[in-house]
């Protein structure tokens, strides 16, 4: 299981509207954590992986690469899992026909 397994999930708008008025500024983090019931770790995450899908920071992936990277990684073990099969299907195969009279 990942790190983040037990985190709850907030719908995007929700995040969005939390990151806004965490960019504004007007409001520390806590207090809009503790307004809207989240941890303030995850309004300071949410307000970092913001920063790096709007360029303004290079510290990590932005949405779009994490997203390419979770199907990639999803391609690659159908890949591996496919490639297996079909060399267990060619070394039956080899098998029954040297075995043919």
């Amino acid at each position: 299981m990942s790190k983040h397994a037990y985190v709850k999930a907030y719908p995007n708008e929700f995040r969005e509207q939390v990151v806004k008025l965490a960019e504004i500024g007007d409001r520390p983090v806590r207090e809009l954590a503790r307004e809207f019931g989240v941890s303030r770790d995850a309004v300071r995450r949410w307000v970092k992986q913001a920063e790096r899908d709007q360029g303004r920071r290079q510290d990590g992936l932005s949405s779009v690469e994490r997203e390419e990277l979770v199907r990639l990684r999803r391609e690659n073990r159908r890949l591996r899992m496919e490639r297996e099969i079909l060399s267990k299907a060619a070394a039956w195969f080899a098998r029954e026909t040297a075995s043919m009279p």
